[in-house]
């Protein structure tokens, strides 16, 4: 097709990129995003998602959203069935504890939704506690000021620690542990007035958390993070108008 094809060579993109033009396929899948007008350019589209398919073409997960412009990043569907770990940021050293950032990208556009991950790592003996535990100080991850709408974190299920002492069983993270929260980039004219002067844009964060050993409780500690993307517009470049898609009559 040659508006795939335009596309495809001015991007570089050099796998194959398949057409559905009679939405065949689409129908098949039973994916028609039926709420697109008969009479609308845009009829025949599917619903917006993602299969994950092995090297053996068989479907191990499938993804889908109700807003096509808020799509979960694909390095985060690959981490939920066990595959890449994502774009790598500066790793902090605190107390008790080492903090290894990453994302789905280290590129980001106009209202993309990307992943951030954070790899927790505690010295030995070591544990913090986990959200929901009563009486003591949980750990927390926050973003702050950002020019990003934010999802809530995923925490992981916690282990249960009896301290034999205080005679109470309670939830908690040892050794490593990764968390993970959403963001959705905002629109071009809200975040090209907060890039820093190499054009990039820096999501800010803390992590909270209070550790303790077999024998106490350090004071709690703030971590500030920073998670630093490439920023690029959308891509509004329009394919030749002989190839362009004409309204339907």
């Amino acid at each position: 097709m040659a508006v795939l094809k335009n596309f495809a060579d001015r991007k570089h993109i050099t796998y194959h990129l398949l057409s559905d033009p009679d939405s065949k396929i689409i129908r098949t899948f039973g994916i028609l995003n039926e709420t697109v007008p008969a009479d609308s350019m845009a009829h025949g589209i599917p619903y917006p998602g993602t299969y994950v398919v092995d090297p053996s073409g068989k479907v191990v997960a499938k993804f889908f959203e109700n807003d096509f412009k808020e799509r979960i990043p694909m390095l985060e569907m690959l981490d939920q069935v066990g595959g890449a770990l994502g774009s790598a940021q500066a790793a902090v050293e605190a107390k008790q504890l080492r903090l290894s950032p990453s994302a789905s990208t280290n590129v980001v556009h106009p209202n993309q939704r990307v992943a951030l991950f954070m790899d927790i790592d505690l010295m030995p003996k070591m544990h913090v506690y986990a959200p929901g535990v009563q009486g003591y100080i949980a750990i927390e991850w926050k973003m702050t000021g950002t020019a990003a709408k934010t999802y809530p974190v995923r925490y992981p299920a916690p282990e249960k620690l009896r301290l034999e002492v205080i005679k109470e069983t309670v939830p908690v993270y040892q050794g490593h542990v990764r968390l993970a929260e959403d963001v959705v980039i905002g629109p071009e004219a809200q975040v090209k007035p907060k890039l820093n002067e190499q054009g990039e844009m820096v999501l800010d964060g803390s992590l909270r958390y209070q550790a303790c050993d077999d024998h106490e409780c350090y004071i709690p500690e703030t971590v500030p993070l920073k998670w630093i993307f490439k920023f690029e517009p959308l891509d509004r470049e329009r394919v030749p108008a002989e190839i362009q898609h004409k309204p339907k009559p």
